[in-house]
């Protein structure tokens, strides 16, 4: 149950924002997210995720309602080396870089027994439990998980003044 995407023409790093979203929910939850995010990597994932669901109904005859997003893993792929062409005759270097996906799927019972360690659990805080997510999400909301995730944390990126 699982699906692969070579070569994907975007950097990982982006990538990574949209995949990080749907690791460990449901497939009907994902494609609802994955429809509302306003992100390139988006459409991509959503067929791939939609191809991982055609290879579970074919090959083991599991129905998309009781699939869960397992693992996704986005690794670098080749990075193409071009130039562009600057003054004096000189040139500067530019790199278009690739990505790897891979998508896991997996039943929900198994996926669900899977430990899960949340960063309140390492600090040593009380875990939250957390309510049923719903299958609807505005675009608001998923652009703001994504800034969430995109967030630098540590010292501020605006310039002194």
């Amino acid at each position: 149950m699982k699906a692969y995407l070579k070569s994907y023409r975007q950097a990982p790093r982006k990538v990574r924002l949209v995949t990080n979203l749907i690791k460990g929910k449901t497939v009907p939850n994902a494609l609802v997210e994955l429809d509302a995010l306003p992100k390139r990597a988006s459409g991509a994932i959503k067929k791939l995720l939609l191809s991982a669901v055609a290879n579970a109904k074919e090959n083991n005859g599991i129905e998309q309602s009781t699939l869960s997003v397992k693992e996704v893993r986005v690794d670098q792929g080749m990075i193409m080396k071009r130039s562009l062409p600057r003054s004096h005759g000189s040139a500067n270097p530019i790199h278009k870089h690739t990505s790897h996906i891979i998508i896991e799927l997996g039943a929900q019972s198994q996926v669900e027994s899977m430990p899960r360690e949340s960063e309140a659990s390492l600090r040593g805080k009380k875990s939250k439990v957390k309510s049923e997510e719903s299958p609807k999400v505005s675009k608001k909301v998923a652009l703001a998980k994504v800034k969430a995730v995109a967030k630098p944390k540590g010292k501020s990126l605006k310039p002194k003044t």
